[in-house]
This record gives structure tokens, sequence and C-alpha cells, in this order.
């Protein structure tokens, strides 16, 4: 009986494994694309912040 559960467990942990290798699908490259663009919007934001904060200082 353990022999089979050591099995079962080894076998979903080899098809996990091979899982997270395959080609990224849709709702992932959806996601990929979110998180680029998120990073890009904080950026711009970033960026006018310090331009406002400069222009502050410069009065």
């Amino acid at each position: 009986m353990r022999k089979l559960g050591l099995l079962l467990l080894v076998t979903m942990m080899a098809v996990g494994v091979a899982a997270c290798q395959d080609d990224p699908g849709p709702a992932e490259e959806a996601g990929q694309k979110i998180d680029e663009a998120m990073e890009e919007a904080g950026e711009s934001i970033e960026e006018m912040g310090e331009e406002i904060q400069d222009a502050a200082e410069g009065d």
C-alpha cells in the first residue's frame, strides 16, 4: 500500500513538472502582457512625480 501511494505521488509530481515546462497558454501570455503594462504605467507615474517634484523645487 505504501508503494502504491509513493508511486502515485511520484507520478503526480512528474506530471506537474512536465506541465510547467509547456509553452505558455493564452491566459498566461495575457497575464504577462498585463504585468508589463502595469510596470510601464508605474514607471511613467514615478517619472511624472519626479518631474512635478523637480518643478516644485525650482520655484
